[in-house]
């Protein structure tokens, strides 16, 4: 069976979820299909999909655009699949923030009207060399205020691989 993980990655960290997605697969002895949604030209057969995994980053609260139009536009094809949500924020990294990555999640299903069967809360990563200088301020005195950060680090991954791995075990079961 041919799982396709449909993602869209801004700063990488979702695609680096989306590869280790992918591995999962293989794992499970399905063979996993990589569709980059950050082409808006990019075909998404799912006409014979059964499991579809989908993974998107959030920034200044919300899922790309592109990525929720495609949930939009593909809403009654993915609810004839088993599907599961990725959403990858840095608030899914703490304790006090989840509740905040959370509400992201419910605010794209409003949005697009497409709720998954399954969903997570996967935690990003910080990636300095990225940033301008506001960018890098907002990370260090809001995002990360009071947080085990090293500042002149180039990156700071947060995912957690394990909690991820059951996760993705439990969904292609």
């Amino acid at each position: 069976m041919t799982v396709p993980i449909l993602f869209q990655s801004l700063e990488g960290q979702t695609r680096k979820i989306a590869d280790f997605a992918a591995d999962q697969v293989r794992e499970a002895g399905k063979t996993p299909r990589l569709i980059d949604m950050s082409d808006p030209m990019v075909e998404v057969p799912l006409d014979d999909a059964e499991k579809v995994i989908l993974a998107a980053p959030v920034h200044e609260r919300r899922h790309p655009q592109e990525f929720e139009l495609f949930l939009t536009a593909s809403k009654s094809d993915l609810e004839r699949c088993k599907t599961l949500l990725l959403s990858v924020s840095m608030n899914a990294a703490f304790p006090e923030g989840r509740a905040e990555a959370q509400d992201y999640l419910t605010e794209m299903q409003m949005r697009t009207g497409f709720t998954p069967d399954a969903s997570a809360l996967v935690a990003g990563a910080v990636q300095t060399p990225k940033y301008d200088y506001f960018a890098t301020q907002v990370i260090q005195h809001v995002v990360l205020k009071g947080k085990d950060f090293d500042a002149e680090a180039a990156e700071h991954e947060f995912t957690d691989w394990d909690a991820l791995r059951s996760t993705l075990s439990a969904f292609l079961a």
